[in-house]
């Protein structure tokens, strides 16, 4: 008599040998009247559970290799995508480029693929037409029928906003740099959505380009007549110049001056004064395009729909912001 297999049960079944796996091990992902007709059907089989034959299926993320400034939350977003992966059983495959013809080579290989970073959608549909489950960190247009895996921008703009507000700030800058990060982009109308409900606020967006210093962008800001008591930093490496420069010329933070940034990353608690910044959770992230990817394999979510999940970040308060100081002389960019 031939030995009985996952095969062989998932064939008398008409079921996924995924299924059978998950069925016999006691894991999620199965409803109990699955659970229970596979486990009859071993039964009556005579199938051996303490030789069980293995099943590995494959997990792939794909990094952004040019993504440079997010490298430490890509990190993040790695230690969560492999704890999650493991503790659902999956084997894990790390990739990091942005071709896409090299990003679809690696999903050849894979079970379901994660996406991390800007990107293009052509990766996106050529995975898909693989058959291949796949989902990413990202934001993508409105509407797109792609799984998402996100923190909140637009919500912790706002929240950054409420919070300058409720320090008494009515002369707030947002200092970004490289144009095109959506996520930058949503922080600035987040901020923006409350601070113009405010008619006493005077409100500025300062792109920063590298060819030219900060100090100078803060000198023809200056030279307008608009000195601004709060800077919110599209990202903790921008805040970072930002604290550097306004204390070269100067400044006491945050008596004259308050600096937020964005990321919470390990430099924001490595400078004087410690940066107050919101947090993303880049570990949270990791383990949710996980469970995304797992639904989509073991078919708990209909395939005619597309899903966001947003892990909700906070507002890390330190040293570098307090309230808005009194009128009175004022430093300039010229010292």
């Amino acid at each position: 008599m031939s030995r009985v297999t996952l095969s062989t049960i998932a064939r008398q079944t008409g079921l996924s040998k995924f299924a059978v796996s998950r069925s016999l091990s006691g894991k999620d992902g199965v409803s109990e009247e699955t659970r229970k007709r596979v486990l009859d059907v071993a039964a009556e089989l005579g199938y051996a559970r303490a030789a069980p034959e293995v099943t590995s299926l494959v997990l792939g993320v794909v990094f952004h290799d040019t993504d440079l400034i997010n490298s430490e939350l890509h990190l993040l977003i790695q230690s969560g995508f492999q704890t999650e992966a493991q503790r659902c059983g999956y084997q894990v495959r790390m990739c990091w480029a942005h071709e896409a013809d090299a990003v679809v080579a690696f999903a050849r290989g894979c079970n379901g693929v994660a996406l991390v970073g800007p990107h293009p959608h052509g990766s996106m549909q050529a995975i898909m037409a693989l058959g291949v489950p796949v989902v990413r960190n990202t934001w993508m247009d409105p509407l797109d029928p792609y799984d998402i895996v996100s923190g909140t921008d637009h919500e912790a703009g706002s929240a950054v906003a409420d919070f300058l507000l409720g320090l008494g700030h009515r002369k707030i800058v947002y200092v970004q740099g490289t144009p095109g990060y959506r996520g930058r982009i949503e922080r600035f109308y987040g901020l923006r959505e409350v601070l113009e409900r405010h008619d006493d606020v005077v409100f500025r967006e300062m792109k920063f380009q590298a060819e030219m210093r900060f100090t100078e962008h803060l000198k023809e800001v200056h030279e307008s007549g608009f000195f601004p008591t709060a800077f919110f930093c599209a990202h903790d490496g921008m805040a970072l110049t930002v604290v550097s420069e306004l204390l070269r010329l100067g400044y006491r933070i945050p008596e004259q001056v308050s600096v937020i940034g964005f990321g919470d990353y390990s430099a924001a608690t490595q400078i004087s004064p410690q940066l107050t910044t919101v947090k993303v959770h880049g570990r949270q992230i990791g383990s949710g395009l996980v469970r995304i990817l797992d639904d989509r394999i073991t078919a708990r979510i209909a395939p005619d729909f597309a899903v966001r999940m947003m892990f909700a970040s906070h507002l890390v308060v330190r040293d570098s912001t307090g309230p808005a100081p009194d009128d009175g002389p004022k430093l300039t960019a010229a010292g």
